[in-house]
């Protein structure tokens, strides 16, 4: 099954999307940095299957989709500063809202599904109206904004063909719903805006994933059971933290849980080499230490025997404090790129380039791949059953 990816930063949709069987036709991305680590792992063949996939590097207003050919899925996660609860929240007015342009290729090249994610400030009340609006240029993406029309008055449009139930000649079947990546099993409480539809032709029904992890069955494994520390050949706190958000009680009396505990940053690294200031391990890229962390409030880093706080690009610069790594002690230091990779659940072949500043941006800007392809994994399977029959 062929696909494009659309805002593809370092690669963590589109790997998520790779491995659920799609087969890229282009990655567009316009930032050198991230079109560097893309260009060069695709060059290694970082992850099997890679080597063709071509980058192009530019302003996607100015693209013509059409070139690409006919392709079965459109991914992709528009800029989110416009959205995001750590940006500016212009919403429409932020020059970066590239939402008009994944309409635009999915009119253009009318996939059998998409995949779109975004940040949680996309569901904020203030933003509640546009973030209707977007979801009903995706299910009719050939009624187009006139020239000098306000974007409300092309939602109500929108809203008469919807309410009028007349058949369109290109409409999709959109639904969209919050994950939060912990719940996945990934080592990190991110939650992300997933938007997902597929044509209506295809008459196919799908509901998004359910989640594997839960933070219940976490504390099962390290207060219950004491399993958790037992894996990491570590002694157990004396004292059990006061704030579980689950009485332990109500544990130990409930049925047994049929998910697997939350991962934490500790399951995440711990075979990795300490990191050395100045240079990277030898059997890891960007594994190297950052000095100069400290906590201060509102910046204490992510308890290690948690899962990771939400990495974060950051609107002036990358927030120190969301990519530290606490320790018991009461010590932080910030985490490695490539730990932030195992925090994003990158593979370790797949290697960063510019600075660690603009890694982590990269990095906070990343779709985690294990939930890509959680929510890929499940859109293929509808797509190829499909194809069987």
């Amino acid at each position: 099954m062929d696909s494009i990816e659309l805002f593809t930063g370092a690669g963590g949709l589109a790997l998520g999307t790779h491995l659920a069987g799609f087969h890229h036709r282009g990655l567009m991305e316009w930032n050198d940095d991230a079109c560097d680590t893309l260009r060069r792992n695709a060059k290694v063949n970082a992850l099997p299957g890679i080597s063709d996939w071509r980058v192009h590097q530019a302003d996607v207003r100015l693209l013509s989709f059409d070139i690409f050919g006919p392709v079965d899925l459109v991914a992709g996660g528009p800029p989110c500063q416009p959205f995001s609860l750590g940006g500016k929240h212009r919403a429409q007015d932020d020059s970066r809202n590239m939402f008009p342009e994944f309409v635009r290729a999915v009119r253009e090249l009318r996939p059998r599904a998409f995949i779109l994610e975004n940040v949680k400030g996309l569901l904020r009340q203030s933003f509640s109206n546009y973030f209707e609006y977007i979801k009903l240029q995706l299910e009719y993406p050939s009624v187009t904004k006139k020239r000098d029309e306000e974007w409300t008055d092309h939602r109500n449009r929108l809203e008469d063909v919807k309410t009028r139930g007349r058949p369109q000649a290109l409409k999709y079947n959109v639904i969209s719903e919050l994950l939060n990546a912990a719940d996945y099993g990934v080592p990190q409480t991110r939650e992300r805006v997933f938007i997902v539809g597929f044509r209506a032709d295809t008459g196919l029904e799908w509901h998004f994933p359910e989640p594997t992890h839960s933070m219940d069955a976490l504390k099962w494994d390290q207060f219950v059971t004491g399993d958790y520390w037992k894996r990491h050949r570590l002694r157990a706190p004396r004292t059990k933290p006061i704030s579980l958000g689950v009485k332990l009680s109500d544990l130990e009396k409930g049925a047994p849980l049929k998910t697997k505990p939350w991962r934490t940053v500790r399951d995440a690294i711990a075979d990795l080499p300490e990191p050395i200031e100045g240079r990277d391990a030898k059997e890891f890229t960007n594994h190297r230490l950052n000095v100069g962390a400290r906590a201060y409030p509102g910046h204490t880093g992510s308890p290690i025997d948690l899962p990771s706080k939400t990495l974060k690009a950051g609107v002036h610069g990358v927030p120190g404090g969301e990519n530290m790594l606490a320790y018991p002690d009461g010590t932080v230091r910030y985490l490695t790129v490539r730990e932030a990779a195992r925090v994003q659940t990158f593979p370790d072949t797949w290697r960063f380039e510019g600075s660690w500043s603009e890694a982590m941006r990269q990095l906070g800007n990343a779709v985690p791949v294990e939930l890509a392809a959680v929510v890929a994994n499940s859109v293929a399977a509808k797509l190829k059953a499909s194809d069987e029959h």
